[in-house]
């Protein structure tokens, strides 16, 4: 049963009686006078009719009704109660289940607006954040409490008024809203001198036509003064951390490793007790979280100063010249080596630490002789006769899940659990985002100080673009994209439009009040990207379909066959003045 049929069900009055057509009226009166209080329905070759008997003047009222099956629509039951009074309901079998009558459904339909209005105004009253509401006419019909805190105005005293009556009309974004129907996500505006609110808009549409707007704001003025703190304490901690490492031998190796958040908290506080022992320690982290700044900090924290810390990334080894990096050869040991020999990685790293990074892209021959170097710390050199004994730590990373390659035959059981004494995960940056503040500002004093381009800030516009970002290449890639900004920067200013294309840009509302230029031809020796490219001609081909249409944003969408709030998102990424 629908939702429509449930309705009609709980509506009706089931109490009435169904009378064949009779000429006697004698008789029907009485039958009338019977059948109450049920009404009575006279069938008819022209349709049933309700009909009522009044004693005082003795005559029979006949009143047509309709019949309406009781899966119609709420607006079908009003148009027609509208029309007859009263309508009979059958179900898909043409039985008739009742009655319903349209003072009846008006009382519903009244009852049901109470219901909502009560529903929203609760709503209202309950959220935190500043919410406009206003007419076609720019009347403000909503106004909550959030939004007398932030403006300082009474909701008593802005109701019904309009809204250019109380804020400069240049300042106003709901009412770029109202009048071109763009919509606004996560943008910085100046609501005052003083005020600077993360603002979302939407124009209120209904049959077609924009009745009004509705805009949300919140208060982010406290947050962009502690983001301009943050960055100069930052700068200053910068120095003070970099001078201590240089007088401090005895400092904490970890200290290198940027973030408060829970997740790398935990993650340091296992790493440290790792390197309180001389166990295998396997590190599990996606590509770029830093596994081998982790593999670093244990090493010097249980190795002296003077041991060796040797790397091997073994994804970029290739296969046949794994055996010989990893164990060294003799002089003559194959064709084009070195006359003289050469030493290994493992007996490079000879009373230190041996780092095995990308372990589970290791060939599955060199696992077995990596498993016996590791039981018995004895290896032959390629072309080599004597064995050679060596002492060392091992610490192992790897972006793989090697129970799966394990499965799959890909990876030794028996070396996985020689190497995976003590384990721990880095996290990726997607899942602390508390951190990617921290080490935005830490990048960007390091690279301003490399590049030599002192940083003023950093925008609250750049930094909501960097905190939404997924990051699939975690720190390294946020090392990248602070290293463009910093480089691309221009009297110390960091640019929003600097960011790489592939990343989404949370824009400046006040970048709506810059002139756009009506249309773009680039030069033929300017270098464009393929999306920069494809912006320009999007902006092209709508500019052209909307001097076809005489500027009718309804007609021009049509014959793009895209909806009209498609075609003004479109618009307002493009610039395209409304």
């Amino acid at each position: 049963m629908n939702f429509s049929q449930k309705l009609l069900n709980k509506l009706i009055e089931k109490e009435f009686t169904l009378v064949e057509s009779m000429k006697d009226e004698a008789l029907l009166a009485k039958r009338i006078a019977k059948e109450i209080p049920k009404k009575v329905f006279l069938l008819t070759a022209d349709g049933p009719q309700c009909v009522k008997f009044v004693e005082s003047s003795n005559e029979i009222i006949y009143t047509p009704c309709k019949v309406l099956s009781v899966s119609s629509t709420s607006e079908e039951v009003f148009n027609e109660l509208g029309a007859t009074d009263i309508a009979l309901i059958s179900n898909d079998s043409n039985e008739y289940l009742g009655f319903l009558t349209y003072e009846v459904f008006s009382k519903y339909l009244l009852n049901e607006y109470r219901r909502a209005q009560a529903y929203l105004n609760t709503i209202l009253q309950t959220i935190d954040e500043s919410c406009t509401v206003i007419d076609d006419e720019a009347n403000v019909l909503y106004w909550t409490k959030g939004a007398e805190k932030i403006f300082s105005v009474k909701e008593k005293d802005i109701i019904g008024q309009p809204i250019t009556k109380f804020f400069n009309t240049e300042r106003l974004e709901i009412l770029n809203t109202l009048r071109d129907g763009t919509s606004l996500y996560h943008s910085q505006h100046h609501a005052r001198k003083n005020l600077v609110v993360m603002i979302n808009s939407n124009p209120i549409y209904f049959n077609e036509e924009i009745i009004g707007a509705v805009v949300s704001e919140t208060d982010i003025t406290s947050q962009i003064l502690l983001n301009n703190e943050l960055y100069m304490t930052s700068e200053k901690l910068f120095s003070l951390e970099e001078e201590v490492r240089k007088t401090s031998p005895s400092v904490n190796p970890f200290s290198y490793i940027k973030g408060n958040s829970p997740a790398l908290k935990k993650t340091l506080e296992i790493a440290s007790k790792a390197a309180t022992t001389n166990a295998g320690v396997l590190i599990y982290g996606e590509s770029g979280v830093g596994k081998e700044l982790f593999a670093k900090a244990i090493h010097n924290l249980r190795e002296p100063e003077s041991a060796p810390f040797v790397a091997i990334n073994c994804g970029a080894i290739p296969s046949g010249l794994f055996e010989s990096e990893i164990f060294g050869y003799e002089k003559g040991a194959f064709s084009g080596a070195n006359q003289k020999g050469k030493k290994g990685k493992v007996e490079l790293a000879k009373n230190g630490t041996l780092f095995l990074d990308e372990i589970g892209e290791m060939p599955m021959d060199m696992q077995v002789k990596i498993l016996r170097l590791l039981q018995e710390k004895k290896f032959y050199t390629v072309g080599g006769t004597k064995e050679l004994e060596v002492d060392f730590r091992v610490v192992a990373a790897t972006n793989r899940d090697l129970k799966e390659l394990i499965n799959e035959g890909k990876f030794r059981e028996d070396l996985y659990y020689r190497l995976n004494v003590v384990n721990f995960k880095v996290p990726p940056l997607r899942e602390r985002l508390e951190d990617i503040i921290e080490l935005t500002h830490y990048f960007l004093y390091e690279l301003s100080v490399k590049y030599n381009r002192p940083i003023h800030g950093i925008s609250q516009a750049v930094m909501q673009s960097l905190l939404q970002h997924s990051w699939p290449g975690n720190i390294r890639e946020l090392k990248n994209v602070i290293e463009r900004l910093v480089a691309f920067s221009e009297n110390g200013e960091i640019r929003i439009d600097d960011l790489p294309v592939d990343m989404e840009r949370i824009p400046q509302s006040t970048a709506a009040d810059n002139d756009v230029p009506q249309a773009y031809q680039p030069a033929s020796d300017e270098k464009l990207s393929l999306n920069e490219q494809l912006k320009i001609y999007e902006k092209d081909i709508i500019l052209k379909e909307l001097g076809k249409a005489d500027g009718n944003k309804l007609l021009c969408a049509k014959n793009l066959e895209i909806t009209r709030a498609t075609l003004y998102n479109r618009m307002n990424k493009l610039g395209i003045k409304l």
